[in-house]
């Protein structure tokens, strides 16, 4: 199984810090007022929304809408969608402020800042089939043991091209038993050998 240390890639990427300041403001804020948790799930729910719609995406994304575009479309669907309070505010005030596109970032950092105040670690499991609830029960199990006993809260994602085995990313490890993988590496092997 190949294992890798990805901590080192949120140094390159730039808008991290910028996500970061944000990300703890909000997080300050969301705690004074105990709404951490409420936040974490509205802010969860706005990025699955992100991921569902195209047209959302590229609103976010895209720097060719203006501040006002943008602010104007989010509160529509904002106030649609019934988000509301700390939430709603801070994604306006990152749509004026034209940081719409770090918003993503800005969610994930926000998520493990809940977490690490909860003593969660988040797993991201990739499978060639969905899994069965023994399976998932044991997978969690598995995970809690090697994260040392923490809360687990896996995401598992079904994805039929890695053939079978599995992917499983666990804070800044990633550890790839795909099969997929495996014949890569073989393929590869074979190829300096011959």
């Amino acid at each position: 199984m190949a294992e890798v240390d990805d901590s080192k890639n949120s140094a390159s990427n730039p808008t991290s810090g910028v996500a970061q300041r944000y990300a703890l403001a909000l997080f300050s804020l969301a705690q004074e007022q105990n709404a951490a948790d409420a936040v974490a799930d509205a802010l969860g729910n706005f990025q699955e929304m992100i991921e569902q719609s195209a047209d959302l995406k590229r609103l976010v994304l895209s720097p060719v809408f203006s501040a006002e575009d943008q602010l104007k479309a989010v509160s529509a669907l904002l106030d649609k969608y019934g988000f509301g309070g700390i939430t709603a505010n801070f994604i306006k005030l990152v749509a004026s402020k034209r940081r719409l596109f770090v918003l993503p970032d800005m969610i994930r950092a926000f998520q493990a800042l809940n977490d690490k105040a909860k003593g969660v670690t988040r797993a991201d499991v990739t499978v060639a089939a969905p899994l069965s609830s023994d399976h998932n029960a044991a997978l969690e199990q598995a995970l809690r043991e090697v994260s040392g006993g923490k809360t687990i809260k896996v995401n598992v994602n079904v994805d039929p091209s890695i053939i079978g085995g599995i992917v499983v990313k666990l804070g800044s490890r990633m550890v790839d038993g795909s099969v997929k993988t495996k014949l890569n590496s073989l393929r590869t092997r074979m190829k300096e050998v011959g």
